[in-house]
């Protein structure tokens, strides 16, 4: 946490404020998925509380806090309360380890834009993401209804099938930067774009950045379509069937519990937005500006070194939420527009086609820098 109590307080302020973009994150989500869902079918969604319908978030805060407070006659009193507690926990973590901006250079102090430093930062985030089926889980065990036992199990078969072409997927990115450190891997992308193989240099334009994407395409695609099963997100919200289970593991749920749930969906997607952006799209590196350019006219610019670093600090956060915001939007946009797959498909897609092309990308990937290197 820190040597004195200035970097401890410093530190603990970060891990409040890294909670807080979550769960402030979503009442956003919220408005936009709304509003922009009502765009794409021309509706005109929320527009009666407040300028474009922005007080609706308060409107609906003041529901869930005042909505009764119950629990089914045969529930797990202990697992069903527990459940919506515990599905924020895994989305919190893994959001707190992801570096979101440069560490700032403060006199003898180095604070970095993340909750916490993991030097094996993708192990602890797939790890702890893992974690996410227990929560499901407990929901639908504990509410004693058959209809949120089936979503549940639904859920967590989906979410243990797809963590496997998850993973895989970024295991190319692993191979390639040599580090399972995420800072590392940013650093690794702030270089020119440029391919070597058997001794021989193709270097691209300056303005080309060396991000992920223009190295593992397939990775990136399996990753991404991945993250959708994980978030429990359309066309892959099985566990939420309306037509046939209802509302899914959570359908005996509301008020404040019920938003809890909703923190917990959206956590996953940002988290999962964030990891696209850092391993695939450069993190808070900017197209174009090396970030030696960046520090240099913060210098400039800046009456302090400690001030230029903060200022270097700040941009760069505000670069890789911007990135994090257009993915934000895919996932909004997706879920508009494409339809939700049978049981069966989705299962096959997971294990009969995903699994099998992370497979063949990591042995690629393998082939590959053994071949360049000869």
């Amino acid at each position: 946490m820190g040597h004195d109590i200035f970097e401890i307080s410093i530190n603990a302020i970060k891990l409040i404020v890294v909670f807080l973009i979550i769960v402030q994150a979503v009442p956003v989500l919220v408005w936009l998925e709304r509003r922009g869902s009502a765009f794409i079918q021309n509706r005109l969604g929320p527009n009666r509380i407040g300028p474009l319908g922005l007080l609706q978030l308060a409107a609906d805060a003041v529901k869930f806090f005042f909505k009764e407070e119950f629990a089914p006659a045969n529930a797990v009193k202990v697992l069903y309360y527990a459940a919506p507690i515990f599905a924020l926990i895994p989305a919190t973590l893994a959001f707190a380890a992801i570096p979101l901006g440069q560490p700032v250079q403060w006199n003898e102090y180095l604070f970095r834009v993340q909750g916490y430093e993991i030097n094996v930062g993708i192990v602890f985030v797939l790890a702890v993401s893992s974690l996410a089926p227990y929560s499901i889980l407990m929901a639908g065990w504990g509410s004693g209804n058959k209809y949120a036992l089936m979503g549940a199990l639904r859920a967590s078969a989906q979410v243990i099938s797809y963590e496997l072409a998850l993973g895989l997927s970024i295991v190319g990115m692993i191979m390639l930067y040599g580090t399972f450190n995420m800072s590392d891997m940013i650093l690794a992308q702030q270089a020119p774009l440029a391919y070597s193989f058997m001794g021989t240099t193709i270097t691209a334009p300056s303005w080309l950045p060396g991000w992920g994407i223009f190295y593992q395409p397939l990775g990136a695609i399996i990753f991404f379509a991945a993250s959708f099963a994980e978030s429990n997100r359309l066309p892959f919200d099985l566990a939420e069937g309306e037509a046939e289970l209802v509302a899914g593991f959570h359908v005996e749920y509301g008020g404040f519990k019920m938003l809890l749930f909703f923190i917990g969906e959206y956590g996953h997607m940002i988290v999962a937005s964030a990891l696209m952006v850092l391993f695939y799209f450069g993190g808070y590196a900017i197209p174009g500006l090396s970030m030696a350019d960046l520090n240099q006219w913060a210098t400039d610019h800046a009456s302090s070194a400690n001030l230029a670093s903060l200022m270097v600090g700040l941009i760069t956060f505000a670069v890789f939420m911007a990135k994090v915001a257009l993915f934000l939007w895919f996932f909004i946009q997706v879920r508009w527009t494409l339809p939700r797959f049978r049981y069966d498909q989705l299962m096959d897609l997971g294990w009969k086609t995903m699994l099998p092309w992370a497979l063949f990308n990591t042995i690629l990937t393998a082939t590959f820098i053994y071949v360049a290197h000869i």
